[in-house]
């Protein structure tokens, strides 16, 4: 090859990732898939897409070398191809919001103010739960708890937390975690429990920064 050539493919790679991220379903599908590997069909319904367009923007995504497959039967399961992909699409989530002020002002509106919630770091949460002082809140949908979650969090999913509040003990300190930094669940409940007089915080990101730092995950 020559110089120009080895320019024109080592670039020509460097945009076939970024295009193949240049969806908003794929950018969905890559956030559901940083919980843990998870079926088509899972995806699709977690995702509100039609099983066929799911497998199309999977494919996408294997072919830019995003994500992997294995086949169980007549199931496909997909999972990241590499934690580095997760870190990759976090990156352009703080990038986004860092440089488009409509972006911006959508993750406002969608977590609402985040502040008065006083976020527990990662490694802060690690120390209490060592010390046992602190009751961790999976709020995710149970398959994703299932593909993975922090050791010892208790899974509640968002929408049934209402029904099970009087199942968490009154005087815990509970510490409530989901999808991510731009994951909704988590402040979603803090709220709620904190109306219902729980003593609730929010945990800095979700299980894959958690997972990021190398903190222990375990799976159902």
């Amino acid at each position: 090859m020559t110089d120009g050539s080895v320019k024109g493919t080592l670039y020509d790679g460097f945009a076939r990732v970024a295009g193949a991220l240049a969806s908003p379903a794929r950018i969905e599908l890559l956030n559901l898939l940083a919980q843990g590997e998870r079926g088509v069909d899972d995806l699709a319904a977690a995702a509100g897409l039609k099983v066929s367009n799911t497998s199309a923007q999977l494919k996408a995504l294997a072919e830019a070398g995003l994500v992997t497959s294995r086949r169980s039967g007549t199931r496909v399961f997909y999972r990241v191809a590499d934690p580095q992909v997760t870190d990759l699409v976090e990156l352009v989530k703080r990038v986004t919001c860092d440089r488009l002020p409509a972006a911006r002002e959508a993750a406002r509106a969608w977590l609402g103010d985040e502040g008065d919630l006083e976020p527990v770091t990662r490694a802060e949460l690690a120390r209490r739960l060592y010390a046992g002082s602190v009751l961790v809140l999976d709020v995710r949908p149970a398959a994703e708890y299932a593909a993975g979650h922090i050791p010892g969090a208790l899974s509640i999913p968002l929408g049934e937390l209402p029904a099970r509040l009087d199942t968490l003990p009154p005087d815990a300190e509970i510490v409530a975690y989901c999808r991510g930094r731009y994951c909704a669940m988590s402040p979603d409940a803090v709220r709620l429990l904190r109306g219902h007089g729980y003593r609730a915080n929010l945990m800095d990101g979700g299980l894959p920064e958690w997972r990021a730092e190398g903190m222990p995950v375990s799976t159902a």
